[in-house]
């Protein structure tokens, strides 16, 4: 198996326990080639294809799809077809590549194992046309109709336009915060739109809110206070569920840490667990392939805690040494730590050493 081919069956296998199915989209992420950011960007219609914001080149990102099929094949799952359409006004289809046969992208693979209901489901979602997407620009720009501007931009074709232009202005903005009106919302209004803003930290868009009829925010209001007392019990019990599913996953997490790491002192590796699993951080714990225990993705989450807490990293980045050269600086104390760990030497730290007391 080649490396190329090793690292997609480690993606596509993460993204196929999580979901039950995988996508090219969740190879070439999971391969590191396109960001969660780039992929939003691709899907509200402001990039006329995927390649050009891809860190390869299309035959690159052709040869990994070919090898997603492959895999998939040998594992016996069953091929379905996916509707990749903008968020942008005109819904057109997006486009993978520059030029080239785009065919074996326009696939997604479900496991065998998943049942018939969740199999219609999924075909349902697949095929649906997107929500439209409204941005909230972080600079000034320009509508490419009227030449005016305002709060939000949507994109139709490769031009952004104001809400006027798009026939959108009407609609009033509903701020996330409260899902069930929202949801209701949504669901009673003829048009809606999704409204973003790119958070510049986390490199991802973010959502803010909903534009709907004002119409329809008025009858979902009136439903949501109707229910009110019933919403609040479902909440709490929601909220204690996901507590212990926290609890569960990492103390799994940790257990993992230490099978791979067996050096690494106990409550070291609950301290790495809880603070790399903790539900809404963005942190690698979180991620897909953390929350199936892939071995990279608990590695890595290693990896971040031995370069904060048993290394020169953090002093470096406050005296203003660049983090490309911070990280370069302090690999050895890295590898250091994790050789010692993988090789069950107990207590053992980096040059900061602030950790080895918890041996």
């Amino acid at each position: 198996m080649s490396r190329l081919q090793r690292r997609i069956t480690e993606a596509a296998e993460a993204a196929l326990a999580q979901r039950g199915f995988v996508t090219v989209i969740d190879v070439l992420t999971g391969l590191g080639w396109l960001r969660a950011s780039h992929v939003d960007t691709w899907r509200q219609g402001r990039a006329g294809t995927l390649e050009e914001l891809a860190a390869v080149e299309g035959a690159r990102m052709t040869e990994a799809a070919a090898l997603l099929r492959r895999w998939a094949l040998e594992r016996g799952l069953t091929e379905g077809e996916s509707a990749y359409l903008s968020g942008a006004r005109d819904r057109g289809e997006l486009r993978f590549l520059a030029r080239g046969d785009e065919a074996v992208f326009r696939v997604h693979w479900i496991s065998p194992d998943m049942s018939e209901a969740r199999r219609k489901r999924l075909a349902e979602r697949q095929t649906k046309a997107p929500d439209l997407v409204a941005v909230e620009p972080q600079r000034e720009w320009e509508c490419a109709g009227c030449g005016g501007t305002g709060p939000y931009l949507i994109m139709e074709g490769a031009e952004p336009y104001c809400l006027t232009c798009a026939d959108l202005d009407h609609l009033v903005f509903l701020p996330a915060g409260d899902a069930a009106l929202s949801r209701r919302a949504k669901k009673e209004s003829g048009l809606a739109a999704l409204v973003v803003r790119f958070n510049a930290r986390r490199k991802r868009y973010e959502r803010l809110g909903i534009l709907v009829e004002e119409a329809a925010l008025a009858l979902a209001e009136e439903k949501c206070l109707a229910d009110e007392e019933v919403r609040l019990r479902r909440r709490e019990r929601d909220r204690e569920r996901r507590a212990g599913e926290d609890v569960d996953f990492q103390a799994r997490m940790a257990a993992e840490i230490l099978r791979l790491f067996p050096g690494c002192p106990q409550e070291r590796a609950e301290e790495i667990a809880g603070h790399a699993g903790q539900r809404g951080s963005g942190r690698v714990g979180r991620t897909a392939a953390a929350r199936v225990l892939d071995e990279n993705a608990v590695t890595l989450a290693v990896i971040a805690s031995v370069r904060h807490l048993d290394t020169d990293y953090d002093r470096l980045l406050m005296t203003g040494v660049p983090r490309a050269r911070a990280r370069e600086h302090i690999r050895a104390d890295i590898d250091r730590v994790l050789t010692s760990w993988r090789a069950g030497i107990v207590g053992a730290a980096g040059h900061n050493g602030r950790h080895a007391e918890l041996a």
